[in-house]
């Protein structure tokens, strides 16, 4: 009876995760069905998941990490956490230092749950242990950034299937509101229509992602380490930030849909890719690491002792049944006007769903449509508003309203949230996921579909 009630709790708790309030601080007297590892948190991603505290999550992490900066950087976010004057959590990580931590890790085996966001040189290497080792996986993105490791994933998730684990990566992106509503109205034919399937030189949908290495996280000027710049312990752009873009085209364009790389009926396939480099003075370098000099690993890519030349740029093409879609990531040193910058674009016979987030949106995300083919401005405003009124019984207060840029949808506050809190969000989608066994099966084969996508864009960027 105890089990039943306590799966029901977690059930009522998981069905929370999609509403715009903030998660409890409060746990249920019930025994704490999941346990954290934290392995070698090496990113800042790695302590944004203890934003909040979860009813059926031992407040007992246990970290494995070797002593250094990047693991203080993640205690001291979970300490502002915890000693924040609103709503503080009560996270106890208890800590082994070592570079064995792995090994101990596996040798302990404290949790139930690995969690891991840093260095992605190793990353497989320790998603693969944990699953052989019957250790469920949180995983930052990218889970690979070569080609060569695409095999090792394969098998990791396939070895992870028979056990009945659940392994999955952060995609944030997913739980951005524009991104939710501009996959949402996509979806109503009577105003989108049909998604265009594009071409090369047009693609149905576009995505660009523009980020800086300077900026402000949580509050606080965000430290990169070093190694951060390391092509071979980051990955190319190609590979790593460009993997959010490539399950956003998956799970807007073909929503809840099984998209498997090897049935030709998908017609999964990268047309054209290229990336290149952007350059950082030696003080730009030390304002974004605190490291006064390049590291031996990176002075391959030094000239005149002073420049130092990241491959932190990358673009390709891609198609899906047909149709064509486009990924950019470009990196900057920082932007003196604000923050990170985001266009995305869905083409449809009747309308076309587009996202800016520039200087002219104060930075802020904002979702505009607009008529497309022979849709009349009249036909469209009907059909727009008729929309935004079927959505308002999931998304209360939802509008629209003719701006600079066209027809804006006018978002009400309360579902505005942060890149921080995105990791709230899905922290509590995999726990649903635990409860269920197992992820959506559609969620499964796009993850693996993913990682052959970015892999081949690398490859073929060669």
């Amino acid at each position: 009876m105890k089990l039943i009630l306590f799966l029901f709790v977690i059930l009522i708790f998981a069905s929370f995760a999609c509403q715009p309030d903030r998660p409890s601080e409060t746990h249920t007297e019930e025994p704490f069905e999941v346990r954290l590892i934290n392995l070698n948190p090496g990113h800042f991603h790695a302590g944004l998941i203890h934003l909040h505290t979860y009813p059926q999550v031992d407040p007992s992490v246990h970290v494995y990490a070797p002593e250094g900066a990047e693991l203080n950087a993640y205690l001291a976010m979970v300490e502002r956490f915890n000693t924040r004057a609103d709503n503080p959590t009560n996270w106890n990580p208890v800590v082994y230092t070592g570079d064995d931590y792995l090994d101990r890790m596996l040798e302990e085996k404290p949790g139930n749950v690995m969690v891991v966001a840093g260095n992605n040189a190793r990353k497989i290497e320790y998603i693969k242990n944990a699953i052989d080792n019957g250790i469920h996986v949180l995983s930052d993105k990218p889970m690979i950034i070569t080609p060569n490791q695409f095999p090792v994933l394969k098998e990791a998730l396939e070895t992870a299937d028979t056990q009945g684990l659940v392994v999955n990566d952060m995609m944030t992106e997913r739980h951005e509101i524009t991104s939710i509503l501009q996959k949402e109205l996509s979806q109503i034919p009577e105003l989108f229509g049909e998604l265009l399937p594009g071409s090369a030189s047009e693609p149905a949908i576009v995505k660009e992602s523009v980020h800086f290495f300077y900026k402000t996280v949580a509050g606080a000027p965000l430290v990169r380490p070093a190694w951060f710049f390391d092509v071979n312990q980051q990955g190319e752009s190609i590979v790593d930030v460009s993997t959010h873009l490539v399950d956003l085209i998956m799970w807007q364009g073909f929503p809840e849909d099984p998209i498997d790389y090897r049935n030709p009926e998908d017609g999964v396939e990268v047309v054209n890719a290229r990336v290149w480099e952007t350059d950082l003075t030696r003080s730009q370098f030390e304002r974004i690491t605190n490291t006064p000099e390049f590291p031996d690993y990176l002075m391959e890519s030094v000239r005149d002792d002073s420049i130092f030349t990241v491959t932190a740029n990358g673009e390709f093409i891609f198609k899906v049944r047909d149709v064509y879609a486009n990924v950019s990531v470009l990196w900057g040193y920082t932007n003196p006007d604000g923050g990170d910058t985001h266009y995305s674009i869905m083409r449809g016979s009747k309308a076309n769903l587009i996202i800016r987030q520039d200087i002219e949106q104060n930075f802020v995300a904002t979702l505009y449509a607009e008529p497309s083919g022979d849709t009349g401005d009249e036909e469209f405003e009907s059909a727009l508003l008729a929309a935004i009124d079927q959505l308002r019984g999931r998304f209360p207060g939802l509008s629209a309203e003719m701006s600079e840029f066209g027809w804006k949808v006018a978002i009400p506050g309360e579902f505005v949230e942060t890149h921080e809190e995105h990791f709230t969000r899905v922290t509590q989608r995999y726990l649903e996921a635990l409860v269920n066994g197992s992820l959506p099966e559609w969620e499964r084969t796009n993850l693996l579909t993913k990682y052959f996508i970015t892999t081949q864009a690398y490859e073929l960027s060669r």
